[in-house]
């Protein structure tokens, strides 16, 4: 199975810290995020990663490498100097892709089993992509799913509509022929992508059961390093 790693960010909220170190290269629990990521994908039986990368994104090399030492292929797509948001960054790794992969992003750690919505993908001939979701109700961040547990029925960024009491846990399952469609070194983010499948029906949905953690902010890294350290 194959995930795609977005980390490619400049990570804002974490600066100073970010300007001179990737954000998958900061610490929580005495080591890299991103050897904390990866060893959850590879026990999700995932064997082939393409790492999106830009800004520093020469640290992530040098520390994975060809991530044999994890028990994985690790591939990587840089974006060069000029930052194209996440669409625009799968489009720019087009041809690494496998015709059905996994997305995620390169400041989420998830624990669920990530290769659960892949499957469904892979499984169903009805959806185009598989959302991972958690019934949020704004406790985390703001909710931007609305879900029967199914399928997503609607995705809007930003809602403030209580009927949106999910929110998109951060792995997406798509199949390749969309990435095709998107122009090339476009800026364009996933957002519309997602609205779009949930508008004509097709993206399924898969409820996680544990909310998400995640390292973009100090709070974030904060509450995962402790949930890390099992305090």
């Amino acid at each position: 199975m194959q995930a795609i790693i977005l980390a490619g960010g400049l990570a804002t909220r974490m600066r100073p810290r970010t300007l001179t170190i990737a954000k998958a290269m900061l610490e929580v629990a005495d080591r890299p995020f991103v050897d904390w990521q990866l060893e959850r994908l590879a026990a999700c039986k995932f064997d082939d990663i393409v790492m999106c990368v830009a800004f520093l994104g020469d640290q992530i090399r040098d520390h994975v490498g060809d991530g044999a030492r994890f028990g994985l292929r690790v591939r990587y797509s840089d974006e060069g100097p000029t930052l194209l948001g996440t669409a625009g960054a799968l489009r720019t790794a087009l041809p690494l892709l496998d015709e059905a992969f996994l997305v995620t992003y390169g400041d989420s750690y998830l624990p669920f089993d990530y290769g659960e919505p892949l499957r469904v993908l892979e499984r169903e001939g009805d959806c185009d992509g598989v959302m991972s979701v958690f019934p949020n109700r704004g406790q985390w961040d703001a909710s931007n799913v609305k879900t029967d547990g199914r399928r997503v029925l609607a995705y809007e960024k930003g809602t403030v509509d209580a009927s949106f009491d999910h929110i998109d846990y951060g792995a997406l399952a798509l199949r390749r022929h969309l990435v095709e469609k998107l122009p090339l070194g476009e800026r364009r983010g996933l957002e519309q992508l997602q609205t779009d499948l949930a508008k004509t029906g097709r993206m399924r949905a898969v409820v996680a059961p544990e909310r998400f953690y995640e390292i973009g902010s100090p709070e974030g890294l904060s509450s995962l390093d402790a949930r890390l350290r099992g305090q």
